[in-house]
C-alpha cells in the first residue's frame, strides 16, 4: 500500500513539473531546454527573499513566481524567437541560458542542507494506515488544482483557446489574426510560472542543488517524450506511469538509478513509438 500511496505522490511531483513544458511546447514548439535551471531560481529567489530580506513567505513565492514567469517570457523574445525554426540552435540556445542560471547559483554557493524552504504544513497523517506527511498531501492537492485550472484555462478562455489553435494549426490560427509570437511568450511564461510553482511546493521536502534542475529537465523530458511532446493529457498519463517506475526503482534499486531508468526510458520510446502515447507529430510526418 506505500508503493501505490507514494507512487500517487511521485505521480503529482512528476505531473506538475512536466506540464509547463508540455504546455510551452505544444504552443510554440520550442523545446525549453531552460526548464529545469527555472526551477531553481524560483526556488532560489523564494529562500533569498525569506531568509536574506525577511520577506514574508506568501509574498516571497509570489515574487519568486512573477519573476520566474517574466524569465520564461524574456527568455523566448530576447533569444529563442531569433533562432526559431532551427531546431538545434533551439535546443543549444535554451540549454546554454539554463546552464549559465544553475552555475551562477552554484558559484553563489548554493550548497548544504540549509537551503531549503519551510513546509506549508507540519504532521503526519495516515492514509490506509500508511504515514504520509501533510506536505505530500498539499502536492497532491497543487496537482488537481493546477491541472483543472490549466484544462479550464486552455478550454473556456479567449486566450486558452487561441494557444489552442495555435498549437493545432498555426497558418490557420494566423489567417485568424492570432499572433503567434505573443502566444509563445505567453506559453513560455505560463510554462515557467508552472514548473515554478513546482518548485515551491517540492523543495521543502528536500534542499535547493544546483543538479536537482539538471534532474527536473531530464524527468520532464523522459515524462513529455513518453506522453507525446506538446499533449497536455499524454504528459499527465505519463506521469502516472514514470510515478511508480520512479518508487520501484528506488525499493529494489537505488535512488541513483532514478535518472538511468529515465533516460532509458526515453531511448525505448524513441525507438518504438517516436510520437509517444498521444502524440501524433511523428506519425504524421512518417505518412507523407
Amino acid at each position: 500500500m506505500d508503493l501505490v500511496i507514494y507512487g500517487l505522490i511521485n505521480r503529482m511531483n512528476l505531473a506538475l513539473i512536466a506540464i509547463g513544458f508540455a504546455m510551452a511546447y505544444g504552443v510554440s514548439r520550442l523545446p525549453n531546454f531552460a526548464h529545469g535551471a527555472l526551477y531553481v531560481l524560483c526556488a532560489c529567489i523564494s529562500w533569498l527573499l525569506l531568509n536574506q530580506m525577511g520577506i514574508n513567505y506568501v509574498v516571497s513565492i509570489a515574487i519568486a513566481l512573477t519573476t520566474t514567469t517574466l524569465m520564461g517570457a524574456l527568455i523566448y523574445q530576447l533569444v529563442l524567437k531569433r533562432v526559431r525554426g532551427m531546431p538545434f540552435s533551439e535546443i543549444m540556445a535554451s540549454f546554454a541560458i539554463g546552464m549559465a542560471i544553475l552555475e551562477a547559483f552554484r558559484m553563489a554557493g548554493f550548497r548544504g542542507p540549509q537551503y531549503s524552504l519551510p513546509k506549508f504544513a507540519e504532521g503526519v497523517v495516515e492514509i490506509l494506515g500508511v504515514p504520509v506527511d501533510w506536505q505530500r498531501i498539499i502536492i497532491i492537492g497543487a496537482g488537481i488544482l493546477l491541472v483543472s485550472g490549466l484544462w479550464a484555462f486552455t478550454h473556456h478562455t479567449r486566450i486558452g483557446l487561441g494557444l489552442r489553435a495555435i498549437a493545432q494549426d498555426e497558418p490557420a490560427a494566423l489567417m485568424l489574426g492570432i499572433n503567434c509570437d505573443l502566444a509563445a511568450t505567453l506559453a513560455l511564461g505560463i510554462g515557467s510560472a508552472l514548473v515554478g510553482m513546482a518548485a515551491v511546493v517540492v523543495v521543502p521536502l528536500g534542499t535547493i542543488t544546483v543538479e536537482t534542475g539538471y534532474e527536473v529537465l531530464i524527468f520532464a523530458l523522459a515524462v513529455c517524450i513518453v506522453g507525446g511532446l506538446g499533449s497536455l493529457l499524454g504528459a499527465v498519463t505519463a506521469s502516472f506511469i514514470w510515478g511508480y517506475a520512479q518508487i520501484l526503482t528506488v525499493r529494489f534499486l537505488a535512488p541513483h538509478y532514478q535518472v538511468v531508468v529515465a533516460m532509458a526510458g526515453i531511448i525505448i520510446i524513441l525507438i518504438l513509438r517516436p510520437s509517444g502515447l498521444f502524440g501524433s507529430q511523428k506519425e504524421l510526418e512518417e505518412r507523407v
